[in-house]
């Protein structure tokens, strides 16, 4: 699991900041979010465009650097109003009893990316533009690396790690996440689990969605077929392709999937990787969380990943602030978001003011003890 990440002039974070992923000494919630002393997500809060986004994009940078089937530049990400020659991040992992330490730099005016990857507090890998060093691997030493690619990604697609049974316990994790812009409804899977929801219902059919309905009393079931029928009314919308269709209790009538409302579509096309997460480890992130959503739902679905996962890690961006209490969420995985002029987004810990288990952390969020509002005005109505 994800322990820790340091980022450095990334995106809107110019300064080095550090976002701690272990547990504190808090008991809440210990048996339910907490894995081997680590916790099983964060949630970051913030106003809007504090930088809140950009500190889950580290993690979805990370995935798509080692796994995207397209060329990734790197070099955008350097924070825009910073006068640093070089962008840096830092992923710590606990994995299979090893901690790993995976270091990326890219130095903008040589265009030179450096890695270092530690096991176990040795170094197995260590590059500086176009040549590296392994200890990972038969060939030792790497010459003419594509400097625009991660030389730990050549290595894993060449090889699978199959003598490196912790790198590819490593890998198996981060091929088993799932990044979600919750806004525009997009999904990237790096093991290209298909994870749509007609793909979902294709293969696994509508038993484990309405399973989770019945058993968190939401009033509908869905069906996925050619057809359906209700007391009054039969559909055929597709000769050629199975539909979803939403039935609603004491209604009984079918409605299809494009009718039915934003949220409920939202939820079915969300749940998917839910399952997926909670079933096959891996981290969960997820951008605009709260969008469509009713804030119970919300809170349910947070629940439903903290109670069932083991090896799995969930990060959302919300600007829910009923998400913001200890029956939920543990002060220590919670981050306030500021960005504060020239020296960007800053990053708050709200178990760095220890709050106690019995206190309000929604009033103690919005009257501005962890920063991360916004300081709007409308005393001139």
């Amino acid at each position: 699991m994800l322990s820790k990440i340091t980022m450095s002039n990334f995106r809107s974070f110019k300064n080095t900041t550090v976002v701690d992923i272990r547990a504190t000494g808090y008991k809440i919630l210990s048996d339910k979010n907490v894995y081997a002393d680590t916790l099983k997500g964060l949630f970051f809060v913030g106003a809007n465009a504090s930088g809140k986004t950009n500190a889950i994009r580290a993690l979805k940078l990370l995935l798509d650097l080692l796994f995207a089937e397209r060329k990734i530049d790197i070099g955008a990400e350097r924070c825009l109003f910073s006068s640093g020659k070089s962008m840096s991040l830092e992923y710590e992992f606990e994995i299979s009893h090893h901690e790993i330490k995976y270091y990326i730099e890219y130095i903008r005016e040589q265009r030179t990316l450096v890695e270092v990857l530690t096991v176990a507090g040795e170094v197995v890998l260590n590059r500086i533009g176009k040549n590296a060093k392994s200890e990972i691997t038969e060939n030792k030493v790497y010459e003419d690396i594509d400097t625009d690619m991660l030389v730990l990604r050549e290595i894993y697609f060449n090889t699978k790690f199959r003598t490196q049974k912790v790198l590819k316990d490593w890998f198996d994790f981060l091929i088993n996440s799932v990044y979600i812009d919750g806004y525009k409804e997009t999904v990237f899977s790096p093991g290209n689990i298909n994870l749509t929801i007609e793909d979902y219902l294709e293969n696994h059919g509508v038993d484990e969605i309405n399973t989770f309905f019945e058993k968190f009393n939401f009033n509908q079931r869905i069906e996925y077929a050619n057809s359906s029928s209700g007391n009054f009314t039969k559909l055929r919308l597709n000769l050629l392709e199975k539909v979803v269709y939403f039935k609603r209790e004491g209604v009984g009538e079918p409605i299809p999937f494009s009718l039915e409302s934003l949220g409920n579509q939202k939820l079915l096309r969300f749940l998917p990787a839910f399952f997926h997460s909670v079933k096959n480890g891996g981290m969960l992130i997820v951008d605009e969380f709260s969008s469509g959503l009713h804030n119970f739902l919300e809170e349910l679905l947070i629940r439903y990943f903290m109670n069932g996962s083991k090896n799995s890690q969930l990060f959302i961006v919300s600007h829910s602030t009923n998400l913001l209490s200890n029956s939920l969420l543990r002060p220590d995985q919670i981050y306030a978001v500021d960005f504060n002029g020239d020296e960007g987004s800053l990053l708050k810990r709200f178990s760095s003011e220890q709050p106690r288990v019995a206190q309000n952390l929604e009033k103690m969020y919005t009257s501005g003890v962890f920063g991360g509002i916004p300081a709007y005005k409308d005393d001139i109505f």
